[in-house]
C-alpha cells in the first residue's frame, strides 16, 4: 500500500498491497589509485572517470555542526564491503525502490545534465534509468556510494564518500537521488540540508529510505525472547525515521514544494533465518553504536525464531516481514516556483467552489 503526505497538496493516488518473497523475489506491484576529496571519509576515497567531468562538482562540505552518534558508521561500511560481492542476490528492495524512482522522473518533463546516485550500491538506479524513459534526460550520473566494494568491477563515473560529509560544491548539481541509504545517517535532516545546498536553484531530489514500520516483527520477536530468557530487553532493531514526518523532514531541511509517500511492502520467509541472511546480505545488520552488551546466542536466536512464527507465520506456513519505503520529494528553492497563497487571500468561499451549503458548527458552551 502506497501512502501519501505533501504540505501543499492531497494523494494522487493509492496502489494495491504489494506482496514478495524474500530471496528469490516475488511481487504482484507493477513495476516496469586512489584519491583524497576532503575529510569525513572512511577510507581514502576513490573517483575512476570515464569521460568529462566538471571538475567544480566536488569540494569539502563539512556539516555544521556534530550530530548526536546513533550509528557506527565505520561498521555500517564494514557491513556493506562484506555485503558487496553477494549483493545482487538479496537487492529486490533497493531495485524496488530504483525502479520506482525512476518511474517519478519520467513524469518530469525537464533536463538533468548533471546528476548523483547517493547509496549507489550495486548501481540499480542506473540499471533502472538505462530502461526508462527518463534516461535521455539525465546527462551525466555519478555513481556514490560510502563503500568502495559496492561500486567495483562497473564503468561510469564513482566516488567513495560519506553521505554525512558530502563533498560536492553549493549549486554544482541538478538532480540527487537516494537509494535507500539515508535512514543510515546519525542526522538525516543534516543530510538532507547538505544535499540541498549541493542543489542548483531548482534542481530536484528524490531519496528513499526504510520508515518506522520496518521490520517490527523482528523487533518484537527478539524483544519478547530477551525479555522472557534474560528478564529485560535492549535495542537490537535499528530505530527508522517516522514515516508520518516524511514532508517534514524535507521542510525542515529548507526544500521547497515537499511530498512524502510510504510503500509498505510485505515479503514472505520460509524461516525467520532467512531474513537476517537476507539483511546479512543488503548489508542491513544492526550498526547501533551503543549496541547490546550481551551477543546474541543460539538459544535466545532460536526462541526469538519460535515467537516469530507463532505470532506472524500465515496458513502456509511462512512468516511476513514488513519492510516500509519512505519516498522523499523536493525542490531545491527558486523564486519562480509555485507559492502558497497568504492565509485570508482566497477570493471564493470553498463551499461555492464546492457547490454545496455551508453548515455552521455549534458554539461549545
Amino acid at each position: 500500500m502506497r501512502l501519501h503526505a505533501a504540505a501543499d497538496k492531497p494523494p494522487a493516488k493509492a496502489e494495491p498491497p504489494s506482496m514478495a518473497c524474500g530471496g528469490n523475489t516475488m511481487s504482484r506491484a507493477p513495476r516496469h589509485s586512489a584519491r583524497t576529496l576532503g575529510p569525513g571519509f572512511n577510507s581514502s576515497p576513490s573517483l575512476k572517470r570515464f569521460g568529462k567531468r566538471p571538475s567544480s562538482a566536488l569540494m569539502p562540505n563539512p556539516p555544521p555542526y556534530a550530530a548526536p552518534r546513533l550509528f557506527d558508521r565505520a561498521l555500517h561500511k564494514k557491513r556493506l564491503d562484506r555485503a558487496a560481492r553477494g549483493f545482487a542476490d538479496a537487492e529486490f528492495l533497493q531495485r524496488r525502490a530504483a525502479l520506482d524512482i525512476a518511474e517519478r522522473l519520467e513524469a518530469i518533463m525537464r533536463d538533468f545534465p548533471l546528476a548523483v546516485d547517493l547509496s549507489a550500491r550495486n548501481g540499480a538506479f542506473r540499471q533502472a534509468l538505462a530502461e526508462s524513459p527518463a534516461a535521455s534526460r539525465v546527462g551525466l550520473l555519478i555513481e556514490a556510494d560510502l563503500s568502495p566494494a559496492m561500486l567495483a568491477g562497473r564503468a561510469g563515473p564513482r566516488v567513495a564518500l560519506d553521505e554525512e560529509r558530502l563533498p560536492f560544491a553549493p549549486a554544482s548539481l541538478d538532480l540527487v537521488v537516494s537509494t535507500l541509504g539515508l535512514h543510515w545517517t546519525n542526522d538525516v535532516v543534516g543530510a538532507l540540508i547538505q544535499i540541498r545546498r549541493a542543489l542548483k536553484p531548482d534542481g530536484l531530489f528524490v531519496g528513499a529510505l526504510l520508515g518506522g514500520s520496518t521490520l517490527t516483527e523482528l523487533r518484537q520477536a527478539l524483544t519478547a525472547a530477551e525479555d522472557e530468557i534474560l528478564g529485560g530487553a535492549g535495542s537490537r532493531v535499528s530505530p527508522f525515521a517516522d514515516s508520518r514526518d516524511a514532508a517534514g523532514l524535507l521542510q525542515r531541511a529548507g526544500f521547497a514544494l515537499p511530498v512524502g509517500d510510504v510503500d509498505r511492502v510485505d515479503v514472505s520467509y520460509e524461516h525467520p533465518l532467512r531474513l537476517l541472511a537476507d539483511l546479512r546480505q543488503m548489508g542491513e545488520t544492526n550498526v547501533l553504536a551503543d549496541r547490546h552488551p550481551r551477543a546474541l546466542t543460539r538459544t535466545l536466536l532460536a526462541r526469538a525464531a519460535e515467537i516469530y512464527a507463532e505470532r506472524f507465520a500465515g496458513p502456509d506456513g511462512r512468516v511476513r516481514a514488513t519492510f516500509e519505503i519512505v519516498t522523499l520529494t523536493g525542490w531545491a528553492p527558486h523564486p519562480d516556483q509555485q507559492q502558497p497563497l497568504a492565509p485570508g487571500s482566497a477570493k471564493m468561499r470553498l463551499a461555492d467552489a464546492l457547490g454545496t451549503v455551508e453548515h455552521r458548527l455549534p458554539r461549545d458552551g
